[in-house]
């Protein structure tokens, strides 16, 4: 249970700050505190001002006149990254500023190294960054390649940075985006030591779960204006959604789950698929106008399979049939030549092109209809596409020409469905198409899952969201060690429930459980997560 905050003057406040980008009000007179010890969360939809806010605190912005930011009640100036550095301020962006050719320690004393006679000292790096990688239990030495490290761990290397700087105030913006389960429980354990040191956190995030846990107090932003601030026993979903986007949590999953029979049309059929290492033995079928959920544990070997249907890594074995004929598929091009669609989970690294613009994107897999005479190419015609997809995937853009990278999270991910459903695939799999964007486009995109589904293509959904698993799937397969544990459906009894996922995720004895055909015929594997 978290402590009560002290009653004394917040260590850090912003009051009435502005900032304005031409003649557009980014922020608009937004006050934001934080005490010793708390941790409180912002939250708003992507475009509603947190990370502006942020970067005013950081420094890397300069706010309007007008505005004031004190810590510990004292006045202080800001428009410095360095300086707020050295006031004690430290920020964690969700994109990552990490030098891939350096160390770990020497990532982490980037600006700061230790030096005798102009040399820097290594050594001393190491034996600094030493116990910071203890106290967050990574797998990774000080003198590690930031190249050689996975995502997520990379995201523990940036927050092992903000520790060394012995920051008072700390901010946390989606740190648990690329974390694992045993990596984001860490993270939650250093946040409580952080927190009981007296250290001030304020964290950005999108899972409401995660605000629920950590947050002593949640403020929300809408349209660059402050909106309110509920304390612990005050934060409930349909108040937190109220405030973010003026409508009700109801409204999110808009489908109703259909009881499909087995005997219905069968559009995709993997049988005995693997690729010799991760994935194993996975069968499964997936209907026309089907959303067939694919839940697990991180690890559990999802995005594995997915990419094994997509023909994006080699099969060892298995075989695949679309409308009941076998397809063997060499790469990604010849998988979306015969229908199969696939949405990356990592968006910005893997699947769009962020200087490139909406237009360009949105036309990249259908290049060969805009060859026009001595192959130049119809750019009128990439245009009329592209604005037809802002308007069928409400894409909020100003207009087609601009670059993809200045959208928010959630028009960037329909961007990357935009370009994917030129294709007109029959196969949709979409590989957590809600991670890292904010409530509204969440919504938006179930809506457009929906639409999928009712227009008769079969989808596909990975998520490690089990409610956005059981309100939007149909039917969920869940996953663990690589293969298929079992299948969980609604009956005319008992709806999909997030327990008996997790049971079957875990390893845990479910009797409740649909067996899908690959588990009728092995031994139950154990789990080790």
């Amino acid at each position: 249970m978290t402590k009560p905050v002290p009653n004394k003057a917040p260590v850090l406040e912003m009051r009435a700050i502005s900032k304005t980008f031409g003649s557009v009000k980014a922020l608009a007179d937004v006050s934001f505190t934080v005490n010793a010890g708390e941790l409180h969360a912002l939250m708003g939809e992507n475009g509603a001002g947190k990370s502006t806010l942020m970067k005013v605190l950081s420094g890397a912005y300069q706010a309007d006149p007008g505005g004031k930011v004190l810590m510990d009640g004292a006045p202080i100036q800001l428009g410095d990254p360095k300086l707020a550095k050295e006031i004690g301020i430290s920020v964690i962006y969700q994109e990552l500023s990490l030098a891939p050719n350096l160390t770990v320690a020497q990532n982490i004393f980037l600006g700061c190294e230790p030096a005798s006679m102009g040399i820097t000292d290594r050594r001393a790096m190491n034996e600094a960054t030493a116990p910071i990688l203890k106290r967050l239990a990574v797998r990774f030495r000080p003198d590690t390649l930031v190249g050689d490290l996975s995502l997520g761990e990379r995201q523990l290397v940036e927050i092992a940075r903000a520790m060394s700087a012995r920051a008072r105030v700390i901010v946390m913006d989606e740190p648990t985006t690329s974390l694992s389960t045993r990596e984001t429980e860490q993270l939650f354990k250093v946040i409580a030591g952080l927190k009981e040191e007296g250290v001030a956190i304020i964290y950005i995030s999108h899972r409401m779960e995660e605000i629920y846990r950590l947050s002593d107090r949640c403020s929300v932003l809408r349209d660059g204006a402050y909106v309110g601030t509920l304390t612990r026993a005050e934060l409930s979903a349909p108040k937190l959604v109220s405030m973010m986007v003026g409508r009700d949590l109801s409204t999110f999953y808009k489908k109703e789950h259909k009881q499909l029979e087995r005997s219905g049309e069968t559009v995709l059929s993997v049988e005995g698929l693997g690729d010799g290492h991760f994935v194993h033995d996975c069968s499964f079928e997936v209907r026309r106008g089907e959303v067939l959920g694919i839940a697990g544990l991180v690890g559990s070997g999802r995005t594995e399979l997915a990419r094994l249907i997509f023909a994006a890594d080699p099969a060892a074995s298995g075989a695949i049939r679309l409308n009941g004929k076998d397809i063997r598929c060499r790469n990604p091009r010849e998988a979306l030549s015969k229908g199969i669609a696939y949405l990356t989970e990592d968006r910005k690294g893997l699947g769009l092109f962020l200087d490139m613009s909406v237009s360009e994107n949105v036309s990249m897999c259908v290049l060969e209809r805009d060859a026009g005479r001595l192959g130049i190419r119809n750019f009128r015609a990439a245009a009329r596409r592209a604005i037809g997809a802002m308007k069928s995937l409400s894409i909020k853009a100003p207009n087609a020409r601009i670059n993809v990278g200045a959208l928010s999270g959630g028009n960037q991910q329909k961007v990357l469905l935009a370009r994917l459903l030129e294709v007109d695939p029959e196969v949709v799999i979409l590989d957590e198409p809600t991670r890292g964007v904010d409530v509204g486009a969440k919504s938006e995109i179930y809506r457009l899952i929906h639409d999928l589904a009712a227009r008769g293509l079969a989808v596909i959904m990975i998520s490690s969201e089990l409610p956005e698993i059981v309100g939007v799937a149909d039917r969920v397969l869940v996953m663990r060690e690589g293969t298929i544990a079992g299948e969980v459906a609604a009956t005319p009894d008992q709806p999909i429930d997030q327990e008996r996922i997790m049971a079957l995720s875990t390893g845990a004895a479910n009797d409740n459980v649909i067996p899908t055909d690959a588990e009728e015929t092995q031994p139950e594997r154990i789990a080790n997560d």
